[in-house]
Parts: C-alpha cells; structure tokens; sequence
C-alpha cells in the first residue's frame, strides 16, 4: 500500500469537509430529522418521543361554570420598569409582565466601544416578548399587570431588590408575578402566585411562555452553527434544529433541568422549581417560541397556588454556567469533540490568566499541542523521508515485477523491512491530530470568550475574519487578509519542504491544497487562523530539523 496515498486521502477528506461546511449552508440548520408522534417512555440514551398536549378536560358537573368577564377592560397605558444591574438593564413592561428589552453591559453588538450592548430580546410586541404567563383560559397572556412600583432599588447590604406585578382576569383569577435581581449575577428568581378570587371552582394549567430570534446578525461563516431551542433533563442533552419545525410544533413530555433558546454565543434559560413539564416549541423561519406548561389543575375558591421558576439571560461562558449549577454547563458542547475540547477551553483560559491576551493564549496553547505530538510526529516524518530515499528501488521493484503483483509485494515488504521503515508511519501522526485539530477549532470558533478579544495590530476581533483596511476596499473581501496570506504562505513552504513519495501528478494535486486552504480559511475566524499559522511555523521548523539531521538510505543492497 502507498503510504502517501493514504496521507492524500486524509487530507482531501478534510479538505471536502471544512469546503462544505464553507460554502453551503450547515446541517445544523438544514438537515431534516424525523421526530415520532407516539408516547412512549424516554430512555436514558434516546431522545424522548414528541407528543401533543391534549386539551384539558372539561370540568365535571358538580363544579359550577366559569362566570364571563363582566368587568370593562383597563384600558390605561401601560407602564415599564427599568432594573439596571452591574451586568445588564432590563426593561418589564405591565403589559404581560414581559420582558421588552434585556442590555448587557458587557458585551457589545460590534468590536466599537460606541455600539449598544447586545439585546437578547430581538422581537416586538406583535412577535410575542419573552416571559408571558397564562394559565389556562381563565388568564390570558396579554392581561395588563400593575406593578408595585416604578423604582427598583437596590439593597446596599444584599444587593438584591423586587419587582412586583398584580392583576385580576376578568374571569376572577388574580396573578402575583415577583422577580428577584441581583445586582452582580445574570441569575433571576421568579416566583407566580394565582389566587382564585371568583368564587367559583377554576381549572386550567399554568404556562411560562418564550419567544426568540437570533441575538445577532446571521454572517456565512456562522450561518450553520446552532441556534435553536434546547434543554437538559433525563434524557441529557437535547437540541432542536429549526428544520424540524417545518411540520408543526414539537412537543416533550419529560423531567428537565432547563429549557433555552441558545445562539453561539449567548442564551435565554428558564429552570423550572417544578422539573416535570409539558414543553412546546415551535419556529416559523427564525421566531422560536418555547412554552412550558404545568400540569392540569382544579382551583377552589380563595385557593392558592405557587409555580417557582429561576432565570439565565446572559452569555454562554462555561465557567460562569458551572458556577450557577442547574447543569446549565451542558449547553455549550462540541459535539464528537467535547471530551477533547473542553479541556482545551479550561487550558486556553488559564493561559488568557496569565498572559491577559488570548492571541497569545492561542499560540502558546499551539505550541503546547506541538509539544506534545512532537515525538510521534517526529517518527511519522522521518518515516516519510526514508520513503521518499527508497522511492528508486520501489519503481525498480514495480518495473521488475510489474507482470507478478504478489511478487512485487512481497518484494517491497521485504525492502521496507530491510531499512526498518513502515510505509504508513507517516499517517498515523495526521490521524491522531485530526481529532485534536476539530476540537480546538470548535472552540476557537464558538467560545464566547474569544468574541472581540483584540491580538495586537490590525487583529483586534479574534472571532471575526482577519482584514487589514488600506482606505479603499478590496473586492468582496474589503480589507486584505494579511493572517490568512501568510497562513497560506506558511502551508506552501511546508508543502516543499515536506517529503513526497507520490507520482509527479500528485504532487502537483498537494501543491494546490495551501491555495486552496487559504481561500477556505479567508472568512473564518483570526483565532482559527492564527492556530493553524503558528502550527505551520512550528512544524517548519521540525521538518527543517529532519531535513539536516537525517542521512541518506545507502544505495546498495
């Protein structure tokens, strides 16, 4: 077997891979996934089965019916609350007691420090603000609130302070939502009490409602990385793509953690006190809604019930997550790569502890990677250039027995064995890496922590693509990639110095590969860029070690 034809073979492969994740639209938008319509229990490694919630039953005859609204609507202008936080200022209207507006302070739109903070409520009024509540047909979603008060203030010793909101459906039903700040953390509690003031028997269930559109601008570079609902319960973690909401609403009847609408960068999270919910999700284009229902329940007269929820608005950090618990660290995962990435995330951040520069963090966390394959990689090249030594005798071996192809094997097995070299030596230091390389690039592509962290120069957004501005744009590109040219520079000088056992033909299909690396790599993000430049740099480096080190195969024998 050619060793170098299956070293080819891995590189076109990922090549093919990174291309198409580039230039087409991802699956994690696109792809369509069948979902059952049957109940059945969830196990432990399935996804649990989608079922619609049935309509509640109605009220048995000994109950008396529901009175119709008899009181006139208030028809007074609504009125909104600001809280302002050491992370955010959000803004609660008594319309709905929603949520219209939720600023935090430190993460901005764009790489400006003029740019507003980044709004996680996108939508508008007639799209549905997040944090609705209903509770059956007695109380609908929309019902106008009055709140306690207008000034939210902080505690100085607890850094705590309450909102309040009250309001009586006309129905009889009264509805007590309080939310519970905290001046430095993104957490909220939030507590609804209803009281049945009618004094007729009520029954309906209580429903916490959502509804999202992406917290940024969808660029082609980011266009196929997640964004959707999720959650975590019993069935660990869940994640819908919007594609499977092309035919109807999901429905998951299971025990959750949480439930959220998550970009790649930030999310908003509802953890339920009561972890046995009815959750319903649908999306229509990029609206996500996502309605968690309690369970049907039949209210005396003056009777009162709780429902208890905890809120998360704020950024997809893992160590903040894992601070907070609710096993809200699972949201952010790398797929087939998460055991192997996470850690790579824990070592970046350290590194960033000490340097205070994640450009750098992302170098000396290379060379570490480098440090570490050093020696395998060190064999696999060697191995390769002793193949490239024996190359004469190969082809006198393929000219000799060209007409006997079991002699010709065993002939070259023979050679291979006489000079102690191993033709696939060379793939096994690329097929090991590969696993590492895939993780380190999820993390630097979707790591909030590298979103508009500066490097040094020109590099001041290590999420965003690599351009240099010259005051005049550059044809669909508008600056010049300077970080991407000399990646695709480094990659060429590799190719020559790096030894070849292939056919003139394809050695001329390899020397296209750096041309074509940096086309891909033009609009992926500088950190991503950067790794794969100082990874070139360090294995110039060892193949120049190679080169002058190792000695020739003697031409006898």
């Amino acid at each position: 077997m050619d060793m170098y034809r299956a070293f080819l073979a891995i590189l076109i492969s990922f090549v093919i891979l990174l291309g198409y994740q580039y230039f087409f639209v991802g699956p994690a938008q696109q792809e369509p996934v069948e979902t059952e319509q049957a109940t059945v229990q969830p196990q432990p490694d399935q996804q649990p089965a989608q079922a619609q919630i049935t309509a509640p039953p109605p009220l048995p005859q000994t109950q008396t019916t529901v009175p119709q609204p008899s009181a006139v609507a208030d028809q007074r202008s609504a009125s909104e609350v600001k809280i302002d936080t050491d992370l955010y200022t959000a803004t609660i209207s008594e319309k709905g007691g929603v949520i219209t507006s939720f600023l935090l302070k430190d993460f901005r739109e764009e790489k400006n420090d003029e740019a507003p903070g980044v709004d996680l409520v996108k939508i508008d009024q007639a799209q549905g603000y997040p944090l609705s509540f209903s509770w059956g047909s007695v109380f609908e979603r929309d019902t106008l609130y009055t709140v306690d008060s207008t000034d939210v203030q902080f505690d100085s010793s607890t850094n705590k302070a309450t909102l309040t909101l009250r309001a009586l459906s006309p129905n009889g039903l009264e509805v007590i939502r309080t939310y519970h700040f905290n001046r430095r953390e993104y957490l909220i509690e939030h507590e609804v009490m209803v009281v049945n003031r009618s004094g007729q028997t009520l029954q309906g269930s209580a429903g916490l409602h959502q509804s999202n559109l992406p917290f940024g601008k969808i660029t082609k570079a980011s266009n196929w990385l997640f964004r959707g609902p999720s959650m975590f319960g019993e069935a660990g973690l869940q994640k819908f793509k919007l594609k499977e909401f092309d035919d109807g609403p999901q429905t998951v009847q299971t025990n959750i953690d949480w439930v959220a609408y998550e970009g790649t960068y930030f999310m908003t999270g509802i953890i339920p006190a009561d972890n046995s919910q009815s959750i319903t999700m649908d999306a229509e284009e990029e609206l996500v809604t996502i309605d968690l229902h309690a369970a049907l329940e039949t209210l005396a007269p003056e009777a009162t019930n709780a429902y208890k929820y905890k809120l998360f608005y704020g950024p997809k950090k893992l160590t903040l997550l894992k601070e907070i618990g609710y096993n809200l660290g699972k949201i952010i995962n790398f797929g087939w790569f998460d055991v192997i990435a996470k850690p790579m995330l824990y070592m970046l951040n350290w590194f960033y502890s000490v340097v205070h520069n994640y450009g750098i963090a992302i170098i000396l966390v290379t060379v570490l990677l480098k440090a570490i394959f050093w020696p395998i990689t060190q064999k696999g090249l060697k191995s390769m250039k002793n193949m490239q030594k024996l190359q004469p005798k190969v082809v006198k071996l393929k000219e000799k027995y060209k007409d006997d192809p079991t002699r010709m094997n065993q002939e070259m097995m023979n050679l291979y064995k006489t000079y102690k070299v191993n033709p696939l030596g060379g793939c096994l230091p690329m097929v090991l890496q590969i696993p590492v390389f895939f993780a380190l690039y999820k993390v630097l592509l979707q790591s909030i922590e590298l979103r508009h962290a500066p490097f040094m120069l020109w590099i001041n957004d290590l999420s965003a693509p690599d351009r240099l501005f010259l005051g005049f744009d550059i044809p669909y590109l508008g600056g010049l990639p300077v970080l991407t040219l000399l990646m695709g520079a480094s990659m060429f000088l590799q190719q020559k110095m790096t030894p070849t056992t292939a056919d003139p033909t394809q050695a001329k299909i390899m020397m296209f590969l750096p041309l074509i690396f940096t086309v891909m790599f033009v609009n992926f993000a500088s950190g991503l860029v950067l790794y794969w430049f100082v990874n070139n740099l360090l294995s110039i480096l060892q193949q120049y070690l190679i080169n002058r080190k190792n000695k020739p195969v003697p031409a006898s024998g």
